[in-house]
């Protein structure tokens, strides 16, 4: 038996509000919406991973979801261009990550990091 693949569920009053956020900043694509539940996908493989945390790492809180992306910086061009408030960095780890910490619009804390 293999798990094929892990899905974060998050609870929200108003799925679409997720929007700005999955797609316009993460460039997620909008795969399924039956207006209860709306599912965000990108092309690319994934690994199928759980963490268990006490801390976020360095002292932080532990975000709600970790997104490992290709290019930090276009990412951070985006929250800058939308106006979002950071929450923690973007801050070069110990452990091989650079990364920044922000809530998205239905208040989950989101680690977004890039190995370096």
């Amino acid at each position: 038996m293999k798990v094929k693949r892990i899905i974060a569920n998050i609870a929200a009053s108003d799925p679409a509000a997720a929007d700005s956020f999955y797609r316009d900043i993460l460039g997620l694509e909008l795969v399924m919406d039956h207006g209860w539940i709306r599912t965000y996908a990108g092309s690319a493989d994934m690994t199928v991973q759980v963490s268990v945390a006490s801390e976020g790492g360095a002292g932080t809180a532990v975000p709600d979801l970790s997104i490992e992306v290709d290019d930090l910086d276009e990412v951070l061009r985006r929250v800058h261009a939308a106006n979002l408030p950071i929450a923690y960095g973007p801050a070069s780890e110990p452990w091989g990550v650079r990364r920044f910490y922000l809530r998205d619009p239905l208040g989950r804390l989101v680690n977004i990091l890039q190995h370096a």
